[in-house]
């Protein structure tokens, strides 16, 4: 029976308040040994050939790290195989990556030398048309996610017009930086931060890959409900006492508000602080410790409890418009998929999917 190593699902960029936000940046940190930039338009089956790639991977007992599109959560935008460093990534549009040290690190992989042309060129105007659309679509989105920032932070003024204790947040954060951290510092060879998303708004809804970051950890803190802003300042505080240590650390930051950090992960210690809160709650069978936050929240009159409210379900609705749009850019993009579908020659696509795998395996070996 082939040996099944562990396998890591997450999210290098974000349909956000501020529209695209992007980690792309981050997902060969903290370092790559070979890096496949592969070009090339839509549906010519880029997500297929990382996905092929990362399950051959695993099968031969590999951890691998499979990096999904916020706007579409069945699709890859990157593959990341750890342990010998290789990273593979879509590098077009509306993540442009190109080689930063070509022939030594990089290399790019052109599937646009399988296009015939002279075929898609007859649907020149239907592209040019659909990607406009798609264009247009993805901004109608982001304006309602930003106007759903808006109703959110609405809705969660009204909390503060009573004043916060600080004394609580303050308490717990010392807790947990001594439970978790007291008196150990890190072995391993590097340190730094690691940024991705662990969740997407994706016109799907809000997708959510938490339990593919928990797996395997000995200590799951859960922190429940509560004050976002609270909640945030409290999982920096832990992180910021693990990088002072040297420790690596891996900060899941919130789809919806990038500058916020919802989770977090520290590798050698085993070791995850999880925000459990709308719309990623959050369980998980050993967990080792379980916070509820929502014990610090205030008690409000109703006066204020019913504007909180009013403010919330605007923001849900506009949350809701937002994932409209982006159901109808997604299917403006399948369509436009299927205009190069026909135009590939995926019999060759697949004969390169085997020699990069080759090739892949062979570094492997070499670099292990």
């Amino acid at each position: 029976m082939k040996n099944t190593r562990k396998v890591r699902r997450v999210f290098p960029g974000s349909n956000s308040a501020y529209g695209f936000y992007s980690f792309f940046d981050q997902i060969a940190f903290p370092h790559a040994n070979r890096v496949f930039i592969i070009k090339g338009g839509p549906g010519v089956g880029k997500s297929t050939f990382m996905e092929k790639i990362g399950k051959e991977m695993q099968e031969r007992g590999f951890a691998v790290e499979y990096h999904h599109c916020a706007s579409d959560s069945g699709s890859l935008d990157a593959l990341v195989i750890p342990g010998p460093g290789i990273v593979f990534m879509d590098g077009t549009a509306p993540h442009i990556v190109d080689p930063v040290n070509p022939g030594a690190v990089d290399e790019i992989i052109h599937f646009g030398n399988y296009l015939n042309e002279h075929g898609i060129r007859e649907h020149r105007d239907s592209i040019i048309k659909l990607t406009a659309e798609i264009g247009r679509l993805f901004k109608q989105a982001y304006r309602l996610l930003a106007a759903a920032a808006l109703y959110l932070e609405a809705s969660e003024s009204c909390d503060n017009a009573k004043e916060l204790p600080q004394d609580p947040w303050n308490l717990l954060a010392l807790e947990l930086i001594n439970e978790i951290l007291s008196g150990k510092r890190a072995v391993k060879g590097y340190s730094g931060v690691r940024r991705l998303f662990a969740s997407a708004i994706s016109p799907g809804g809000t997708v959510n890959f938490l339990d593919t970051l928990v797996e395997g950890l000995d200590y799951v803190y859960i922190i429940h409900g509560g004050n976002r802003n609270a909640k945030s300042k409290l999982i920096e505080r832990v992180a910021d006492a693990a990088a002072m240590r040297n420790f690596y650390i891996e900060a899941y930051h919130c789809a919806f508000e990038p500058h916020r950090i919802d989770h977090l992960v520290i590798p050698e210690l085993s070791t995850a602080i999880i925000n459990s809160m709308e719309p990623h709650c959050f369980s998980h069978p050993k967990v080792c410790r379980e916070i509820d936050a929502r014990e610090f929240a205030p008690r409000l009159p109703r006066a204020l409890h019913k504007e909180k409210r009013a403010f919330r379900l605007k923001y849900q609705s506009a949350l809701s418009e937002a994932i409209t749009f982006l159901t109808r850019a997604k299917a403006a993009h399948d369509e436009l998929e299927e205009l190069y579908i026909p135009n590939m020659d995926f019999a060759k696509i697949d004969s390169l999917c085997r020699e990069t795998l080759q090739r892949t395996l062979d570094f492997a070996c070499i670099s292990g």
